[in-house]
C-alpha cells in the first residue's frame, strides 16, 4: 500500500529514472523526497520542492540521515548499488530502524532486464542464501511460465550519454557541493572526458572490434574467453580478491600458460563501458612476453558478447553478471569472486591450471531453473536509460516497490502455502 509511506531516494543510475519513479510513487499516494550529494544528482531531479542538498562533509552524513528519517517520517529508502560509503551507511541505518530498503542494480541477466531487490545486491543479495532446491520448489508451484527476453531496446548509447552528462554536471557544479567525495579515483572532469571521447570514437572502436572479433572467430584455433569488468565497479572492488584488474589478468595468464594446450588461444573481452581508463592492450602485451604467450592472446574492446561466447571452449571472470551468458550456453565457467550464481553444479571448483587443461561443464538443467527463478523475482523487464526501457521497467517495478513482501519472499512463500494445503 502507498498510503502512509514516505520514500527517501539517494543516488540513482545516471539519468531521469529515479525522478520518473518518484513521480509515479507520488501518483500512487506516497510522499517522496530526494537527497542529492552533487550537481549531477540535482540536475536529474527536477522537482526542487522535495530535493534536499547535502553539502556537508561525509562525517556528518550518518547524523543527518537519521535526522531526515525522524523529521520526515521516512519509511522506505531507495538507492542504486549498496556499497558506496553514502549507501552503506543508509543500509546500516535502514536495518537498525526497521525501514524498507529498495536496492536497484544493473540487470543480473543483462541487457534486457534491471535488478530490483530488498536489503542488498550482488554479494549482499538474498540470492546468496537461497539454495537451488528452494528455487526449484518455488518454480514447481508457479502458475505461469516465465517469459524470455522482452522486445529489444538500445540502452548503451543512452547509458554513455547520461554518464557523460552526469560527470559534466559534477565538473561545472562542484562549488555548490564542496565536500562531495567520489567513490572512484578519477575526477569528474576526467570521467566526463572519457565518456565524451567514447561517444566521439564509437565508430572507430566498432570497426576495430569487428576486425579483431572476426580474426578470433575465423582463426581456426580453440580459445578461452575472459570476461573483464570495470575496475571501479563495486562487484569487483567489494566482492573479489583483487583491487586492480592487472592482478586478475596476471593470475589468469599464469594459469593459462601452465594448463592450456599449446595450440589454444585466450581472448580478453573488455566491458562494454570500458572507456580506455587503463591501457589493457599494453598490459596484456607485457604479460604475454612475460609468460611466453606471443600470438596466443587477443584483446577485444566492448561490443556484444554472444558471438565470441558461441565458439569459446570456456569462460573466466572475477564475478561478472555476464558469466551467466556462458552458463546459458553450457560453457565451463571459472569464477574468482563472490557472485549470486555461484551455486553447486554451476561454477567450476577447479583451480585455474586444471580448469584450462580439463574444464568441467555446468549442470544445464540446474542453471535453467536458476535463471527462471531470477526472471520470476528480481529481474524486471526494462532498463534505466532509454525512454522505452524506463517505461517498460516502471510498468512492473513500482508495484514491486509498493508490495509488502520482496520478490524472493513472495515466490518462496508459495512453497509454504502449498505445504499447508497438503497438510490440511
Amino acid at each position: 500500500m502507498a498510503w502512509m509511506r514516505c520514500f527517501l531516494f539517494l543516488q540513482g543510475p545516471h539519468g531521469p529514472f529515479f525522478a520518473a519513479m518518484g513521480r509515479m510513487l507520488e501518483s500512487a499516494g506516497a510522499s517522496v523526497c530526494r537527497v542529492g550529494f552533487n550537481a549531477g544528482d540535482e540536475a536529474f531531479w527536477r522537482n526542487k520542492t522535495n530535493y534536499i542538498p547535502f553539502t556537508d562533509k561525509i562525517e556528518a552524513w550518518p547524523a543527518r540521515l537519521r535526522e531526515l528519517i525522524a523529521d520526515r517520517g521516512i519509511t522506505d529508502i531507495v538507492l542504486y548499488g549498496d556499497t558506496r560509503p553514502i549507501h552503506a551507511e543508509a543500509v546500516t541505518c535502514a536495518k537498525e530502524l526497521g525501514l524498507r530498503l529498495h536496492v536497484f542494480e544493473e540487470g543480473y541477466l543483462r541487457p534486457w532486464w534491471a535488478t530490483y531487490e530488498r536489503d542488498g545486491s550482488n554479494g549482499h543479495s538474498r540470492l546468496m542464501d537461497i539454495s537451488l532446491a528452494q528455487m526449484q520448489g518455488a518454480l514447481a508451484r508457479r502458475e505461469n511460465e516465465v517469459t524470455e527476453a522482452p522486445a529489444h531496446w538500445g540502452d548503451m548509447r543512452e547509458h554513455v550519454f547520461y554518464g557523460a552528462l552526469y560527470h559534466w554536471y559534477l565538473s561545472v557544479g562542484s562549488r555548490r557541493y564542496p565536500h562531495f567525495q567520489r567513490h572512484r579515483e578519477l575526477s569528474p572532469l576526467q570521467e566526463a572526458y572519457f565518456y565524451t571521447r567514447r561517444m566521439v570514437t564509437t565508430p572507430i572502436i566498432a570497426v576495430d572490434r569487428h576486425i579483431k572479433t572476426r580474426r578470433v572467430k575465423e582463426g581456426g584455433f580453440p580459445y578461452h574467453l575472459v570476461l573483464m569488468q570495470l575496475e571501479h565497479d563495486s562487484s569487483f572492488q567489494m566482492h573479489s580478491p583483487f583491487r586492480k584488474m592487472e592482478e586478475f589478468l596476471d593470475v589468469v595468464l599464469q594459469g593459462f600458460a601452465k594448463g592450456a594446450p599449446r595450440h589454444h588461444h585466450i581472448v580478453f573481452k573488455a566491458h562494454p563501458l570500458e572507456m580506455g581508463r587503463r591501457p589493457y592492450a599494453a598490459i596484456l602485451k607485457k604479460l604475454s612476453d612475460q609468460y611466453g604467450l606471443a600470438g596466443r592472446i587477443h584483446y577485444v574492446s566492448g561490443g556484444k558478447l554472444g558471438g565470441l561466447l558461441d565458439h569459446a571452449k570456456t569462460a573466466v571472470t572475477v564475478n561478472s553478471t555476464a558469466g551467466q551468458q556462458a552458463l546459458w550456453r553450457g560453457l565451463p565457467l571459472k569464477l574468482f569472486g563472490t557472485a549470486i550464481y555461484d551455486k553447486p553444479g554451476l561454477v567450476s571448483q577447479q583451480d585455474i591450471v586444471d580448469f584450462f587443461g580439463n574444464p568441467q561443464r555446468p549442470d544445464g538443467r540446474a542453471y535453467r531453473d536458476y535463471r527462471a527463478f531470477l526472471l520470476e523475482t528480481s529481474q524486471v523487464p526494462g532498463g534505466f536509460y532509454s525512454r522505452r526501457a524506463r517505461h517498460q521497467l516502471m510498468r512492473r517495478v513500482v508495484d514491486q516497490v509498493l508490495a509488502d513482501t520482496d520478490p524472493y519472499e513472495a515466490s518462496l512463500s508459495r512453497i509454504g502455502e502449498a505445504s499447508l494445503r497438503l497438510v490440511k
